[in-house]
């Protein structure tokens, strides 16, 4: 059993977003999910030791306590793919 499966044991009954929705949302390749999966963990009990925890790892890519890595480095959002739009659209 891995640190983050142990302190979840001891600290808290709640179940984790991660563990109760699909794995998959969490590396998601549309930024749509993305913004879900990071929505899902905010109120996570792990949340902070989840972070800690990929930061200490390097994780290369997905939403790890909140934050979105990609290639090993938090980024605000995901793009979508293809070009970039000229004209900046709001959220």
């Amino acid at each position: 059993m891995d640190a983050l499966a142990e302190e979840v044991e001891e600290e808290t009954v709640e179940p984790m977003p991660c563990r109760q929705f699909d794995a998959e949302l969490w590396f998601a390749e549309s930024p749509t999910d993305v913004e879900l999966a990071k929505q899902l963990c905010l109120d996570c009990p792990v949340r902070t030791a989840c972070l800690s925890g990929a930061l200490e790892r390097h994780e290369p890519w997905g939403v790890w306590g909140g934050e979105l890595f990609l290639s090993g480095v938090v980024v605000p959002r995901k793009r979508p793919r293809g070009r970039p739009r000229k004209v900046e659209v709001a959220a």
